[in-house]
């Protein structure tokens, strides 16, 4: 026998192939030479013309299998559980299913959840949100949802960021052989407390990334108005904003302490009308992220080189990724809105 046929014993043909095979027994050919011309064995021809013979189609049946081990009223139990709770483990819904009367594995059950579309994953980490803080996302996407582009492109978003030295970022893949895990080179070297960290200011427009900032020591309403008296004009002037910018900023208290209040009043900068508890409307987050990605990539060895790291791949972040993000603000506004003022997917 041939390598290909014996391939054809093990593999189930394409339904294209079967179909050949069914079109050329209507024409009159017999087993034999269906075999020889479509190189397929005697008895797989006899077993698919058999087949179409009976049930009138080339197509796979379902085959019988074993009986599930939890029935459909066991599964859709399951499934109204979790539904009701995401949060629920495998072993209490294996608790629940044993009140019914079935006793199924953790497996079992992991299974039918998995045939149902759903499947564990991490939580995500969110914002706690009271009714209050929902409906002014609901106010603040309907009051900007009209914006034009022009006007977006004149916000000059901030946020504050801490980087740790060697922090969970700094989690790598390695290529290694069994047994070979402790090898240096396949190691990441980890020290106590995560060898420190720099807290970083930052700002940027759909014209590129502004100033970055390391703050020194603990961060206070003061501290944040000299960090704005000395960055805010001068990332406004390099980007090209103009006089007439809106500045963005969270609602963090140093961000509205009477001091800082004053300085952005004093100073006639227009503020955006920020709501609460509201990360995933500021694109600046997913920048952050970008920037950790990147620095733990050059694997700094102290805080030095921590944040002069920093501050040249927050240089290096081009001008098509903030104007993709800032692009990005009408959906965001949009998710909110559909999600009735709870956290979305950004």
């Amino acid at each position: 026998m041939s390598e290909q046929m014996r391939i054809m014993r093990s593999k189930e043909l394409p339904k294209e192939l079967r179909d050949r095979i069914v079109a050329r027994h209507r024409s009159g050919q017999g087993y034999k030479r269906i075999s020889a011309a479509l190189k397929v064995p005697k008895s797989t021809v006899a077993s698919i013309i058999l087949k179409w013979k009976k049930f009138g189609t080339t197509r796979t049946l379902p085959r019988p299998g074993r009986p599930a081990k939890l029935s459909n009223r066991g599964r859709r139990a399951s499934v109204r559980e979790v539904k009701k709770n995401p949060k629920i483990t495998v072993a209490e819904l294996q608790r629940c299913s044993r009140e019914m009367g079935e006793s199924s594995t953790k497996s079992t059950i992991t299974a039918a959840l998995h045939q149902s579309g759903l499947y564990g994953r991490g939580a995500r980490q969110k914002p706690l949100l009271s009714a209050r803080h929902m409906k002014a996302h609901i106010e603040f996407a309907k009051k900007h949802m009209k914006d034009s582009q022009t006007m977006r492109n004149k916000i000059l978003w901030s946020d504050e960021t801490k980087i740790e030295l060697f922090g969970v970022n700094s989690k790598r893949y390695v290529w290694r052989k069994p047994g070979t895990a402790h090898h240096l080179p396949n190691t990441i070297p980890t020290v106590k407390h995560g060898g420190g960290s720099i807290m970083l200011w930052g700002c940027f427009s759909a014209a590129g990334t502004g100033r970055l900032v390391a703050i020194e020591g603990k961060m206070n309403a003061a501290k944040y108005r000299d960090i704005l008296e000395e960055n805010l004009f001068q990332s406004a002037q390099d980007l090209r904003l103009g006089r007439r910018f809106t500045f963005q900023q969270d609602n963090d208290p140093k961000h509205t302490a009477k001091i800082t209040k004053e300085w952005l009043r004093n100073n006639s900068v227009t503020v955006l009308d920020w709501p609460s508890q509201s990360p995933d409307l500021n694109p600046i987050e997913h920048l952050w992220r970008d920037l950790k990605m990147a620095v733990h990539q050059c694997s700094p060895s102290n805080l030095t080189e921590l944040e002069r790291i920093c501050k040249e791949e927050w240089q290096r972040i081009p001008k098509s990724r903030c104007e993709k993000l800032v692009a990005s603000f009408p959906r965001r506004l949009m998710a909110v809105l559909a999600q009735k003022g709870a956290s979305t997917q950004y």
